[in-house]
């Protein structure tokens, strides 16, 4: 078994309105260091599979045609082994 850990983020030149909510109200609760703040999604997907190689074939068209939006969102995961 194999799992993946998904992260999906805006890239940097797109606007984040919820991002930017969550930023004024951190201000607003006295946090003035905070200069960014970045609303993303994060998947867990297991896969019933050893192949490292299919899987991260598999998991690269997942992100690309689902999980994630390519023109607006960058992505990263990363593959564990085991049973967890």
């Amino acid at each position: 078994m194999i799992h993946a850990k998904v992260h999906v983020t805006l890239k940097p030149d797109v606007m984040d309105p919820q991002g930017l909510a969550v930023k004024n109200a951190l201000e607003s609760l006295d946090y003035k260091t905070v200069s960014r703040v970045s609303i993303g999604k994060y998947f867990l997907v297991d896969f019933d599979s050893s192949d490292r190689e299919a899987v991260e074939a598999d998991l690269e068209k997942m992100c690309k045609q689902l999980l994630s939006n390519p023109v607006i969102e960058n992505y990263r995961y990363q593959l564990e082994d085991g049973t967890q």
